[in-house]
């Protein structure tokens, strides 16, 4: 199956107005690529503008995607962010119409706890770049 045939919908807890991923792009296990274009009725918008809580929920839920991918014949799993690391942001603003690009390199696994590297782009241009752990709560 080619990444831009899954719906991302069925890969992530989330559902709207609070998905913040649009398509998978590439997903190994230690990678994953994601793609979300931003929309004006997008809830961590504000003045025409993504918001910082915006661009973190996008990466944790890179995060989500990546574990639904992988447990692809599973149910789906819910999964909280557990501390955020290191997280700088750039002067980039991301607008209505804006496509990010996010990119998380899995740095750590222990049990249900994940830690990613994570890059935000924009246009080519640095959005955002840190750490996140996310914790996955325990299978049903």
């Amino acid at each position: 199956m080619k990444f831009e045939d899954i719906d991302v919908g069925q890969l992530i807890p989330q559902k709207e107005p609070f998905v913040m991923v649009d398509k998978l792009l590439y997903c190994d296990e230690t990678t994953t690529k994601t793609a979300l274009t931003i929309k004006a009725d997008n809830i961590f918008v504000d003045g025409g503008m993504l918001s910082r809580a915006g661009i973190l929920e996008n990466v944790a839920q890179t995060c989500a995607t990546r574990i639904g991918y992988l447990t692809i014949d599973k149910p789906v799993r819910i999964g909280f962010i557990g501390a955020i690391n290191n997280f700088s942001f750039s002067d980039v603003y991301v607008a209505i119409g804006d496509c990010l690009s996010t990119e998380i390199v899995t740095a750590a696994e222990v049990g249900n706890i994940t830690q990613v590297d994570a890059t935000v782009m924009c246009h080519d241009r640095l959005v955002a770049k840190g750490n996140m752990k996310v914790a996955l709560m325990n299978e049903q």
